[in-house]
């Protein structure tokens, strides 16, 4: 009667006959679970990647709403943001745009492509490429006139591009609030932009003086225009300061909204 083989038969069997602390053996287990990881943490990636968009969504809306003074803990977000109007603009004209799709409009894709942006060659806020139509949110009274304005800024600081929002009143001058809501500077140092002792000192600031000459200034000492254009720079921060002051100079000077605060100033947005 001729003996059975007991060999085992298959890639399986020959695997799963393979001693414990075998070095193939190991090598096949790790390899084997760090897929199985890689294709579940993919899933849930996907899965949740509606709600990512959706929570984005709503904390720049919080923000919007916290920059401009109107955002209270508890608030039904979606309602309260209701009251702005949004609106497209061309940076370069100060005027409103009617050529996008409000609900499809992404600021930082416009920004990257070269059909819609412009490349800089002095680039004080270190963005490379400024887009040529930005989102701006309006804040009407009653009657229409407009009470604020809330404009998107962004700008290189110490580690990380800094993107944030500046709310000015209806004379395209005096500055109600600034704060940042995405950045990757140093915790406890240029991290404390978010610091809300910080934000509050830009309030009641102003853009230019009285001669139409830019004069805000982030820094350690007030410029010569006196302390209405002046915030005094983070603490061990200089670079992120540098940054901040970089962006804001950028974005409210003639490569930036300019055309668009002479408008608003006259009253005619």
């Amino acid at each position: 009667m001729p003996e059975a083989n007991n060999e085992p038969k298959g890639f399986l069997g020959k695997f799963l006959a393979m001693p414990a602390d075998s070095p193939v053996k190991t090598v096949i287990v790790a390899v084997t679970l760090c897929l199985v990881a890689s294709m579940a943490v993919s899933s849930v990636a996907v899965s949740l990647r509606d709600l990512q968009e959706v929570n984005k969504l709503r904390d720049r809306q919080i923000n919007i709403l916290q920059v401009a003074g109107v955002y209270e803990a508890g608030t039904d977000v979606t309602e309260a943001f209701q009251a702005f109007e949004p609106r497209i603009l061309n940076v370069d004209t100060g005027e409103f745009s009617e050529d996008f799709d409000l609900a499809t409009f992404d600021d930082r894709a416009v920004a990257d492509d070269p059909a819609t942006s412009t490349s800089l060659d002095d680039d004080p806020a270190g963005i490379g490429r400024r887009g040529n139509f930005v989102t701006v949110y309006l804040l009407r009274n009653e009657d229409g006139s407009v009470d604020k304005v809330v404009l998107p800024i962004h700008g290189y600081g110490l580690w990380s591009t800094l993107y944030g929002f500046i709310a000015l009143e209806e004379n395209g001058n005096d500055i109600f609030g600034l704060q940042f809501y995405e950045h990757g500077e140093t915790p406890g140092l240029g991290a404390e932009v978010d610091n809300p002792r910080w934000k509050a000192l830009w309030s009641g600031k102003r853009l230019r003086t009285d001669e139409g000459e830019l004069a805000i200034t982030v820094a350690k000492n007030a410029p010569p225009a006196g302390a209405d254009y002046y915030v005094d720079g983070l603490s061990g921060a200089t670079l992120t300061s540098n940054g901040v002051d970089n962006l804001v100079r950028f974005w409210m000077g003639d490569t930036g909204y300019e055309p668009f605060l002479e408008r608003l100033k006259a009253g005619d947005v």
